[in-house]
């Protein structure tokens, strides 16, 4: 490598160094697997994305027996509650490009876009 490419390229890493994380807005257009439109540009499936526990779904299961024996279980509850949703095919979203830009964290879904 020359000494003007060498200027170049060390040019290059400092700017990209001097901006390490890049703000966009996406739309989630599928979700299993997750794929996010990114500024209708490009879409990024699941393998680029960082996703936060609190934007996937969650859901409780409520198996419960009323009763003081084993044959009493007129009143018995087995049932799932979700507690979450996750993300929905529409959702607005923001993410973080991660220095270098190969992976992206989605940071939240956003109320007003």
């Amino acid at each position: 490598m020359s000494l003007a490419n060498l200027i170049k390229q060390l040019g290059t890493d400092a700017v990209g160094a001097s901006s390490p994380v890049a703000v966009l807005f996406g739309s989630v257009t599928k979700t299993n697997p997750l794929e996010i439109l990114i500024d209708q540009r490009f879409t990024l499936d699941e393998d680029f994305l960082i996703m936060p526990e609190r934007l996937t779904r969650y859901e409780v299961d409520l198996k419960h027996k009323h009763g003081t024996t084993g044959e009493d279980t007129k009143d018995a509850l087995d049932e799932k509650i979700v507690i979450r949703e996750g993300l929905q095919v529409g959702d607005p979203v923001l993410l973080l490009r991660v220095q270098g830009g190969q992976r992206y964290v989605v940071w939240d879904k956003v109320v007003n876009p």
